[in-house]
């Protein structure tokens, strides 16, 4: 199924068509070309409502959905906690609790491995190559033949960028010094840590800064400067690192309870796939917006800015690759997306490596 039409199916009014959530079903005839249903649903984001970016996206898509259809289709977001925990979303959705979800899917890996293709890899694709993988190579397809397993339709609904490596307490230049360090990082970044030696936790957005703060974990990993900011990471541990080799491009997704989703009118349908579209861009947008200056007034504080020693990035990519060959021998479903991956991965970089990063090489160094 080709996905380069999924903007232009967002038509201009709702029609008649079958209602949600209890709403009694509309009138076929005339009267009702003119009447189209009121739907009312309700999302819940695995972020909390401070991080206005990333949380921000599916206010985005709400708000696109609702004017599209006229303010007949209303989408209610929730922030992480409030109805269930930012690692209970995708379940939710699944079980049909709520009719959509918005979240980072390396987060729920424990339940299928292949999840982390449809967020990121260490080493993999950046924002640019993961939206051509999935909207114009296999990703939505193959991806959506994990999530059919969990009755769930999903869209890409966001990315934060490359991000950075994160904020350490204590200086960490080699493998050696790993060893040993509690921090907070997810999937499968957060398997090769552990390779590495290191104690590796799962902990919401909500819960990093006083885990930090009290020495409960030494380092974590999060976002960009503009979210670090915010959480305040920047007055507890005083080593900010890059890149982060384990975020490239990490991918957010919503997820739409199937069955939510057929008993949808079809411009619905297609006004909800248009507004995840544009929300999915515009966060991109935003961040790459909000993180040159957020970055510039951390500069202005007490931290050291540290770039990962390149014994640490040779060691964590041959432990992701070894990982990866691993997950792959043991399921055929995880090495066909793999195999998928890595081939649009490695033409794309043949491209990109040839003009734009000898262009960025040049430009960034002589500004």
């Amino acid at each position: 199924m080709k996905r380069r039409d999924f903007v232009k199916k967002a038509s201009a009014t709702a029609a008649a068509g079958a209602v949600l959530g209890g709403c009694a079903a509309v009138d076929e005839g005339p009267a009702a070309v003119q009447t189209s249903p009121r739907v009312s649903w309700r999302l819940a984001s695995s972020f909390p409502r401070s991080l206005d970016t990333i949380y921000g996206a599916a206010e985005v898509m709400a708000r696109r959905v609702s004017a599209l259809t006229d303010d007949r289709f209303r989408i209610r977001v929730f922030p992480a906690g409030e109805i269930v925990p930012y690692d209970q979303v995708l379940e939710t959705v699944q079980k049909g609790t709520l009719q959509m979800g918005h979240s980072a899917s390396y987060y729920f890996t424990g339940l299928n491995p292949a999840l982390a293709f449809d967020a990121t890899v260490p080493f993999g694709m950046n924002a640019r190559q993961l939206n051509a993988w999935m909207y114009y190579g296999e990703g939505m397809d193959l991806m959506r033949s994990v999530f059919a397993d969990f009755n769930i339709r999903n869209y890409p609904g966001g990315n934060t960028g490359v991000q950075m490596g994160g904020w350490f307490r204590r200086q960490v230049d080699s493998v050696q010094e790993l060893k040993g360090l509690k921090m907070r990082i997810p999937g499968l970044g957060g398997k090769v840590m552990a390779e590495l030696g290191v104690n590796v936790q799962v902990l919401g957005g909500g819960e990093i800064y006083a885990a930090l703060e009290t020495g409960t974990i030494d380092a974590t990993e999060w976002s960009g400067p503009y979210d670090d900011e915010k959480l305040g990471f920047h007055q507890v541990a005083k080593n900010y690192y890059y890149p982060g080799w384990w975020e490239p491009g990490p991918g957010l997704s919503f997820y739409i309870n199937q069955d939510a989703w057929a008993s949808l009118p079809s411009t619905y349908q297609a006004a909800l796939e248009a507004a995840c579209a544009e929300a999915n861009v515009d966060m991109v947008a935003s961040y790459d917006a909000k993180n040159p200056p957020a970055l510039e007034r951390l500069r202005q504080t007490d931290i050291t800015l540290r770039p990962f020693s390149e014994d640490i990035l040779e060691a964590a990519e041959e432990i992701t690759r070894d990982l990866q060959s691993q997950e792959a021998a043991a399921r055929p479903e995880y090495a066909r997306i793999l195999e998928s991956y890595r081939a649009f991965s490695d033409a794309s970089n043949a491209w990109l490596g040839t003009a734009e990063n000898t262009y960025n090489s040049f430009a960034f160094r002589s500004r």
